[in-house]
């Protein structure tokens, strides 16, 4: 007798069963795929702010520099430069804690070390030219420009510090961590070079020492336009006929100024109008050349010119260099030339 047959099992439990782990293996992945995103999206925001509270360092040092050139080739007594200097190097010593203060990703701790050494220099480099230039002001010294190239030596350094231990490595940490999108501030303390040059340095020593007595330093005082150049094509522009000028979008005009006299002038104004000569509101520009030596020529750009109101109309371009303390020629300081403008 046969026994009574069951209700056929097939495969359906087989196929739930590997329908249920299919499932699973999936929730898992997605999962960790979760958990891997959420740990990637929280080392770079980690990245992310540690670099923009140094970007804020970073720009409030470079402020400090500016100032320290607008501070040494100012026309005030020495006294007056030292005690700004003092301030600014407040103003680093806080950056200093600042950096201190910072919470780097594990990786960037060595270079947030270097961060803090180039402020360091910084603030030594500025408090050093203070008391420097306190010391030697008042008489003249052997050898004392190699004095103040010894403190400006530690604010070039600072740049070195910046740019090869801290920006350079720390580019090379997130590479190498995955981190993209996030870029080390760059902080350049030290934007004129020739300011800290030996000849810059020993006029600037000359020019306080005059501006200590109420009086000038002695000898020739002046400067003169060398020249004007319409960019781009660097045509060189005459006062005794008239430029046609192709108007761009990237027009500039290029002033050269030298130095014509025996001392160092700081400050100089240079003035450009471009006006039409039937009259109607002219275009004025105005730059400044912080600080030439003599025999020197340094070059001021006008750009963003827009002369859609000027084609084949007949215009000026006048070139104004305002005359420095004691100057007493001052027909070269002024420069005026026909001009007309054309599509090209």
């Amino acid at each position: 007798m046969r026994r009574p047959a069951g209700p056929s099992r097939g495969l359906t439990p087989i196929l739930r069963l590997l329908i249920v782990i299919v499932v699973l293996v999936a929730l898992f992945v997605i999962f960790g795929l979760l958990i891997q995103s959420c740990a990637s999206t929280s080392k770079h925001d980690s990245y992310a702010n540690y670099m923009d509270n140094v970007g804020k360092i970073a720009r409030g040092s470079q402020e400090d520099g500016a100032a320290v050139a607008n501070a040494l080739t100012s026309a005030s007594k020495a006294a007056s430069i030292s005690s700004t200097l003092r301030g600014i190097a407040d103003q680093e010593r806080q950056n200093v804690k600042q950096a201190q203060s910072l919470d780097p990703p594990g990786p960037l701790r060595p270079e947030n070390e270097q961060l803090i050494e180039a402020l360091q220099l910084r603030v030594s480099g500025v408090d050093g030219l203070a008391r420097t230039i306190d010391v030697l002001a008042p008489k003249k010294t052997t050898g004392e420009a190699a004095l103040l190239e010894q403190q400006s030596d530690k604010l070039l350094a600072s740049d070195v510090v910046w740019a090869d231990l801290f920006q350079g490595p720390a580019k090379t940490v997130m590479s190498n961590e995955g981190v993209k999108g996030v870029a080390p501030p760059d902080s350049a303390f030290v934007a004129n070079r020739q300011l800290f040059a030996e000849t810059s340095l020993n006029l600037m020593l000359s020019r306080l020492r005059g501006a200590s007595t109420g009086g000038q330093v002695s000898g020739l005082h002046g400067t003169n336009i060398v020249g004007t150049k319409a960019q781009p094509g660097n045509q060189t522009l005459t006062t005794g006929s008239e430029n046609t000028i192709t108007a761009t979008p990237t027009l500039a005009f290029v002033v050269t100024v030298e130095d014509s006299g025996d001392a160092q002038e700081v400050n100089i104004v240079v003035t450009m109008t471009l006006k039409k000569d039937g009259g109607g509101k002219a275009i004025v520009q105005t730059k400044k050349i912080s600080v030439i030596n003599p025999g020197q020529k340094k070059t001021v750009s006008f750009t963003g010119i827009n002369t859609s109101g000027y084609f084949a109309v007949k215009s000026h371009l006048d070139i104004d260099v305002k005359p420095v303390p004691g100057e007493t020629r001052t027909d070269n300081n002024r420069a005026s030339y026909p001009v007309i403008f054309s599509l090209g």
